[in-house]
């Protein structure tokens, strides 16, 4: 091979966790996500799916697919945890190792075949170290491109038949000389790039398979679909893709959000919310050794629009009250008054905490474009966020200490605290939705 991509797929990764820290559900459909009347679906086993259920469905369709299913509140933290578990494992394999979400990634092992041997050697091998060392079940796909590393350890997945749940391959190595019979029989839809427009049209293009689409001549991609996404389908079809494995990427964003169960108007309860996911944001910030320049605020309205709001300051935060003052404020400016159904926090233009950058932007962006704000306004919200961010850096400092030694609910802002208690991050900061057991967050 020209190079060796491998790219390993954690199996039913969330639903798989639970399954592990529980062993009685072993063999039962389990189903990971929001319980809530507003929940989706995370993640599901194998015995869920025969019945229909998939991720991202709503939590209510999935009860009517599979009624006698086991239905858990997705725990993210727990998730996270098991997540840099694997990390490490990858990471004896290669130094190249390219992080996609918390279950899957690609590794660069082109330098590691003298080590370890063959690429289907070092596959088989990663596979069996994520089996003892984590109690979780993996796919794995070996070949000269990221994208057809990913369709072989799809490939290599166990799949539903009428006779229940097969176990796949585990392992499947794509040689260069045998791409065109292992892409040809594929659904084209497996291909990067095709959704279900896409899809849609080259059905009515004839195109089913991978190996229909490359069957047609580029220059008829590029009139059907435009100059871009016609070449890219055409390389795809001929599994060309360049796309070379990055290590290390750095987020690009660090942000929670909630989904309430019933929209809210009540502007208090809002900006109580608002400190709950500024204190969640902030940590995950310190964690990662970052602070950040730039504050936004996401709202879904009760007719399922998005707005947003952002402001940019001159220098960066990384504590729960100072990124709060700013998303409180933007709050100020959405239209709370049509109903709140998803509130959001994010941080971005990070810096590292012991170098960090002055900035000299200031600016209000609205979903519609940029709105400089009148000196004395970015100047009044800026000073407030500084004054919170140098009074608050010590105390945060002392709380992620007691925190590290007696778990994040030990101690916390009186500011963030719910009905229930200190929030935890495993669930408040789980992007599919409220749990049936908490109405009201």
């Amino acid at each position: 091979m020209d190079r060796t991509i491998l790219h390993v797929d954690m199996d039913a990764f969330f639903a798989a966790v639970e399954v592990l820290d529980n062993p009685e559900l072993n063999g039962v459909p389990v189903v990971v996500g929001g319980t809530g009347k507003r929940g989706v679906v995370a993640s599901c086993n194998y015995e869920a799916r025969l019945f229909g259920v998939r991720s991202a469905v709503a939590m209510a369709s999935a009860r009517r697919l599979c009624p006698n299913a086991v239905f858990i509140d997705g725990r993210y933290s727990r998730y996270v945890e098991v997540s840099a578990k694997l990390y490490e494992l990858l990471t004896t394999v290669s130094p190249v190792v390219e992080r996609i979400g918390l279950d899957e990634a690609f590794l660069d092992i082109g330098g590691a075949t003298r080590l370890f041997g063959a690429p289907i050697e070092i596959a088989a091998r990663l596979r069996e170290s994520v089996l003892e060392e984590l109690g979780l079940n993996c796919s794995v796909g070996v070949g000269r491109s990221k994208m057809i590393a990913k369709l072989a350890s799809k490939a290599a997945k166990p799949h539903l038949t009428q006779r229940g749940v097969e176990v796949g391959d585990g392992v499947l190595v794509v040689e260069d000389s045998s791409e065109r019979s292992f892409l040809d029989p594929l659904p084209v839809s497996w291909l990067w790039g095709v959704g279900a427009v896409t899809r849609k049209r080259l059905s009515e293009l004839g195109v089913k398979t991978v190996g229909d689409l490359a069957q047609i001549p580029e220059a008829i991609l590029i009139k059907e679909f435009g100059s871009s996404h016609g070449t890219h389908l055409a390389l795809l079809s001929k599994g060309i893709d360049e796309s070379p494995v990055v290590a290390s990427r750095p987020p690009k964003s660090i942000g929670r959000e909630v989904t309430f169960a019933q929209d809210s108007c009540d502007i208090e309860y809002l900006k109580q919310r608002l400190n709950v996911l500024s204190a969640g944001v902030s940590s995950q910030l310190r964690e990662a050794g970052l602070s950040a320049s730039r504050v936004s605020v996401k709202v879904r309205l009760a007719d399922l629009t998005f707005q947003t709001r952002s402001f940019t300051l001159s220098t960066s935060l990384d504590t729960g009250p100072a990124i709060s003052a700013v998303a409180q404020a933007l709050l100020d400016s959405l239209p709370i008054d049509r109903g709140i159904r998803l509130l959001g926090v994010s941080t971005a233009n990070f810096s590292d905490v012991e170098r960090a950058e002055q900035l000299s932007l200031l600016s209000m962006l609205h979903d519609d474009g940029v709105r400089k704000v009148d000196s004395s306004e970015g100047e009044d919200l800026q000073e407030q966020a500084a004054v919170l961010e140098d009074g608050w850096r010590e105390i945060v400092k002392a709380v992620d200490a007691i925190r590290a030694k007696f778990g994040y609910s030990a101690v916390g802002n009186t500011s963030t605290l719910t009905g229930l208690g200190l929030p935890s991050t495993a669930r408040r900061d789980a992007p599919w939705g409220p749990s049936g057991q908490d109405p009201g967050d």
